[in-house]
């Protein structure tokens, strides 16, 4: 039997103690059919979810394909459903100290959706949501023996089959980026004017660019979404017309403008912010 304290907690420790928070650490796909989603995500982006779980609840690990994990998959069952819960993805963010981070959550307007507890060999985890609505984790993680100083590597700006960018979708952007920015150190002094679509908003963490938040579409309710790098977006195509899926935003390609702050202009040059209007024009057609 595999051991779940090698296998999650090695992707999800602790990293620099100077500043123990903030940071994505591990991604959780909640699905109403586990195999179809093994299927496609596979298929896609090259992915080996487990066929059988070795865990608690039927818990999945999420293989790369250069032996480590991208994060974890499980199957909603029938007491889940009935006390709402749908597919989604949520995404675990490191805090120092779980029961203290999600008091100061609620206190500053978010909600509490699971209270703390720990998982065996491989930490203290609770499932919140912010003052808007969108959920994900808070955990700190147990290190892998031997490895104190591990530190994940499920998110990546540039690595293959794993998270690139983590994008809030929100009902009040000027909210989230001080809920988080108290919550989880992030900055969000850069910015991409969108026209009519607002702006979209930078977050940073301890130098690194790490997702945006930006307004949600009318009728979305507020959420995270998360994207998976992969070698080609031409090269997923077939699988994902093979396996039903519904194209969202189609294929296109996306050129940032050049980012302004709050001192500087907030003009960025015409055909990049078109692909930025482009960009959020595209996002009405997602329906979560």
């Amino acid at each position: 039997m595999t051991d779940l304290r090698d296998e999650v907690a090695s992707a999800t420790a602790t990293e620099s103690r100077a500043e123990p928070r903030g940071d994505f650490i591990w991604y959780e796909l909640i699905t109403s059919d586990i195999a179809g989603a093994k299927s496609f995500y596979d298929a896609v982006i090259g992915w080996n979810i487990a066929d059988k779980s070795d865990f608690p609840n039927d818990y999945r690990m999420i293989g790369r394909s250069d032996g480590k994990f991208a994060g974890g998959a499980m199957q909603i069952t029938d007491d889940m459903a009935q006390h709402g819960a749908k597919p989604t993805w949520l995404g675990y963010i490191l805090v120092a100290d779980v029961d203290r981070s999600v008091a100061s959550i609620e206190q500053d307007g978010g909600k509490t959706y699971m209270p703390p507890f720990d998982v065996p060999g491989v930490g203290r985890v609770a499932m919140v949501a912010d003052p808007q609505g969108a959920p994900f984790y808070v955990m700190k993680p147990l290190p892998p023996e031997g490895d104190p100083n591990a530190k994940s590597d499920v998110f990546s700006p540039d690595a293959e089959q794993r998270v690139g960018w983590n994008e809030l979708s929100t009902s009040d952007p000027v909210a989230a980026r001080r809920f988080y920015g108290d919550q989880f150190g992030w900055t969000s002094d850069e910015f991409m004017p969108m026209g009519e679509q607002g702006e979209y908003r930078f977050f940073d963490h301890q130098g690194q660019r790490i997702g945006a938040v930006a307004g949600a579409m009318e009728g979305q309710h507020p959420h995270w979404r998360y994207y998976f790098r992969v070698p080609s977006i031409a090269r997923p195509s077939k699988p994902l017309k093979s396996k039903a899926a519904r194209f969202s935003w189609g294929r296109w390609r996306f050129q940032p403008a050049i980012p302004s702050s709050s001192a500087s202009t907030r003009r960025a040059p015409s055909s990049r912010s078109s692909a930025a209007r482009r960009h959020r024009t595209k996002e009405q057609a997602y329906d979560q």
